[in-house]
């Protein structure tokens, strides 16, 4: 039977080990954190609870026997890629985009600036953002992106905290949105209408808030050669603009918030003294390559946020290649390749193998390939030396570390059922490295997430 870790318990990691489980497998699931589902629980918006509803389904396939669950354990720090074959006859890096890009524009150390990523682990608990990360002082926030997570942001920054009361954001992030300033959001592409990547459905959720207005300009809605190509190939495109010109004709319901979708705009510089108070924009254009240039236009748009949400990035796992360029891990088919060379017993799947790219479902196809790949080299990987993967659990207890495993997991899930219940909800996130590790070992609720 082949002993696999995989690192990583997100959808591309749980997927994995699935297919796994179909041959003649025994697997662990290595995680950091210790709750499993990746961004299913630390990047999914509480307001899409039907998203979220998958980690049931990721959940039933962590339970097959042939699987065990270790959280709480960092390959690369804990435990190094050179000891983990010590225990395994494969291992497949599944730790997916973990840092954000920057914008690259003067100004954007200030205070006041942040990614788009920091604001959603804030919102969604996650253990390594403190909780008063964010505390929504600004009257004006500027959403520098033109994709799905761009969308979720400025959904959340316009909703009133009566709209998530029911869902299982903690509920210091409940205070702070129901005491939040914020009066105006500007979402921003470098692009026009017809090449944002925001799905319609996303798009769409925006018109049905009733804490906010949606302001366009028509004249942003203009199409150049490249939108009207564009246009007449992508359905969805289609979609979204007559959502766009449906909110241009709309007379404004007079909300408290207002969401301005603004077009063909870059940030060229953050404004402020000590402080962010501005976002300086140059006004774009695609030129017949498809490239976004500037004009050499530029306005001051008064704001005191900024979040960016242009792209993410793998983070390299010490022991093994990394593409800089790329943010990947380079690979054949899910094969690491070392000085260009596929390496039997070591494999990606998810972002870090191809870029943050796709939905959460295509990491199950993706995750699939990758695994024909490992049992494709199965002779190879017998031929070596019988592992023995109990061992692992020996050498993390050798050196102090507290592994969480799936009965550990339950008990943190009873116990924010629990938080949940004394605050009238079905559930709330424990948001603390310590509670949660508390909550693992004894299963008692806890005042974290307050």
């Amino acid at each position: 039977m082949l002993q696999v870790a995989v690192i990583g318990s997100g959808p591309a990691g749980v997927y994995a080990a699935a297919a796994l489980t179909k041959g003649d497998a025994r697997v662990d699931v290595l995680d950091r954190l210790p709750c499993p589902f990746g961004l299913v629980r630390y990047g999914v918006a509480p307001d899409h609870p039907k998203i979220k509803s998958i980690s049931s389904t990721l959940k039933q396939m962590l339970e097959h026997p042939a699987v065990r669950f270790l959280g709480n354990v960092e390959v690369g720090t804990q435990i190094t890629v050179e000891q983990l074959h010590r225990y395994y006859d494969a291992i497949i890096v599944t730790s997916g985009a973990a840092i954000d890009r920057h914008l690259g524009i003067p100004g954007e150390e200030l205070p006041g600036v942040a990614s788009a990523s920091d604001f959603v682990a804030w919102y969604c608990g996650h253990p390594d953002t403190a909780i008063d990360r964010f505390t929504l002082d600004a009257r004006s926030v500027a959403v520098v992106g033109a994709g799905n997570v761009a969308i979720d942001v400025t959904r959340i920054l316009a909703r009133s905290a009566d709209d998530l009361r029911q869902t299982d954001v903690p509920a210091r992030v409940l205070r702070v949105l129901d005491s939040s300033l914020v009066e105006d959001i500007y979402l921003l592409a470098r692009r026009g209408p017809v090449q944002a990547k925001f799905t319609p459905k996303e798009l769409r959720e925006l018109g049905d808030l009733t804490n906010a207005d949606v302001v366009v300009d028509p004249r942003e809605l203009e199409l150049d050669d490249a939108g009207q190509r564009r246009l007449a190939t992508e359905p969805a495109m289609r979609r979204n603009l007559e959502v766009l010109r449906s909110w241009a004709e709309r007379p404004l319901a007079g909300h408290p918030r207002r969401i301005h979708l603004r077009f063909r705009l870059r940030p060229v510089a953050v404004l402020g003294d000590g402080v962010t108070a501005g976002l300086r924009l140059e006004r774009t254009k695609i030129d017949e390559n498809g490239s976004v240039t500037g004009t050499g236009s530029t306005y001051d748009l008064p704001v005191q946020l900024v979040l960016r949400s242009v792209g993410y990035r793998g983070l390299a796992v010490p022991g093994l290649p990394f593409d800089q360029d790329a943010g990947v891990i380079p690979n054949a088919a899910g094969r690491v390749l070392r000085a260009g060379k596929p390496v039997v017993g070591e494999y990606v799947a998810g972002w870090i193998k191809r870029g943050p790219t796709g939905v959460i479902g295509t990491n199950k196809h993706d995750a699939n390939e990758t695994v024909a790949a490992l049992f494709a080299d199965a002779p190879l990987l017998q031929a070596a030396p019988v592992r023995a993967p109990d061992g692992i659990l020996d050498f993390l207890a050798e050196q102090g570390i507290e592994v969480v495993n799936w009965q550990g997991w339950c008990a943190i899930e009873r116990a924010e059922a629990e938080l949940g219940r004394v605050q009238g909800r079905s559930q709330v996130k424990i948001t603390e490295w310590a509670a949660l590790l508390r909550a693992a070992a004894d299963g008692v609720p806890t005042g974290s997430g307050m």
